[in-house]
């Protein structure tokens, strides 16, 4: 309930408090506010029961967490056990088969193969091996 709160934000809530009840009211408002505090998680759990006791017999596995977005994704789709989606996709063939690093090798001895088989000629300024094209001129 209160992990986003930190240290520094305790301390100005106490300073506050204090500032505001006064230390001689502050441990009576504390455990009216634990008090309250306990009433609503009791009135919680009542709702919790009650709603499971109304979903029937069925349903007595079925917890209030699981419906948590998260919780429901990580249960029912990327299910561990079989019975998720996650396997049925094949997904872990379809990684092993786009090997982008195999591929880049592949291109370049291809590459290497067609620059050894080219003929080799004399770098002479009328041959065609010595002419240059500048692609950067329009």
């Amino acid at each position: 309930m209160f992990s986003d709160v930190g240290p520094m934000e305790l301390v100005t809530l106490a300073v506050l408090a204090v500032l505001l009840f006064g230390p001689d009211r502050l441990p009576e408002i504390i455990q009216n506010v634990a008090g309250f505090l306990r009433k609503v998680r009791q009135l919680s759990e009542s709702a919790k029961e009650e709603i499971r006791s109304e979903l029937g017999p069925e349903f007595k596995d079925f917890e209030f967490e699981d419906l948590h977005p998260k919780t429901f994704v990580r249960k029912h789709v990327l299910d561990g056990d079989g019975n998720g989606l996650a396997d049925g996709f094949g997904l872990d063939e379809v990684r092993s088969a786009l090997d982008p690093r195999a591929e880049l090798a592949q291109v370049a001895e291809a590459v290497r193969e067609a620059a050894d088989e080219m003929p080799q000629e004399d770098a002479t300024p009328g041959s065609s091996a010595a002419t240059h094209i500048d692609l950067r001129k329009p």
